[in-house]
């Protein structure tokens, strides 16, 4: 039988969700607990792949299982993980559903503490001490709703057969010292995220134009956009199916 587990995580203490030989991860510690609890050996499949200290407020999963699962389930599995990560729901489903290939589309949120505290070193990029131009940022942002081919914002060795994404949403806010970008695509190229955020910021800080915004996706070199923002500010938000 195949199941559906909702979840979320903060990534701080993790290299990434993936599992890799020499280094803890989201996926690793999530089979070590299921297997635990069910006796058997169980390999779950995320709907997509987050960076070391990227967190999720919501990620989903697939694994298969003998075991008849209820919802008391959710509070065994949860009793062995570690406190960064929880379960919060399990779904039977058919066994031909998959978690990542059947999702539709994946949203994230970038987070800047505009200013300093201590409480947030986490959970947000803190910047400060520079004013930046939110309407030109959400004018070059708009911008990537026009274009497919974002090479330009790719980590550089990737395995990805095609660097196409339809985004669908784009755009910055700001409430008091909290600014946040948020992205909705269908897919999203390895550091993607973080290198858009990093170009944008260039233009909100007057490096860059909004047509350089332009040239630079046109461009589909990585070394034109701008840096890649730390990690610990992104935050995989939702995934629809």
């Amino acid at each position: 039988m195949r199941y559906f587990i909702e979840l979320s995580y903060k990534g701080t203490n993790y290299h990434g969700w993936q599992m890799q030989p020499d280094a803890t991860s989201v996926q690793e510690e999530i089979n070590k607990a299921i297997s635990t609890i069910l006796q058997e050996k169980i390999q779950v499949v995320g709907a997509g792949r987050t960076d070391a200290g990227v967190h999720a407020s919501q990620m989903f999963a697939h694994f298969d299982t003998l075991t008849n699962l209820s919802d008391e389930h959710i509070y065994k599995f949860n009793s062995i993980l570690p406190n960064d990560i929880v379960i919060h729901s399990i779904k039977n489903v058919l066994d031909d559903k998959h978690a990542r290939f059947d999702a539709i589309s994946r949203s994230y949120e970038y987070r800047i503490y505009l200013g300093r505290n201590p409480f947030l070193l986490e959970t947000t990029w803190q910047f400060y001490q520079k004013e930046l131009d939110l309407e030109k940022m959400n004018e070059a942002a708009s911008i990537l709703q026009e274009y497919e081919d974002f090479e330009s914002f790719s980590k550089v060795k990737t395995d990805v057969k095609t660097f196409n994404c339809e985004v669908t949403k784009a755009a910055w806010k700001q409430e008091g010292e909290y600014l946040t970008f948020y992205i909705t695509a269908n897919r999203f190229l390895r550091n993607m995220v973080r290198a858009i955020v990093g170009t944008l910021i260039e233009v909100g800080l007057g490096k860059k134009s909004i047509q350089d915004f332009r040239q630079i996706i046109e461009s589909k070199k990585r070394s034109e956009a701008g840096l890649s923002v730390p990690a610990q500010g992104l935050f995989l938000t939702k995934i629809k199916y």
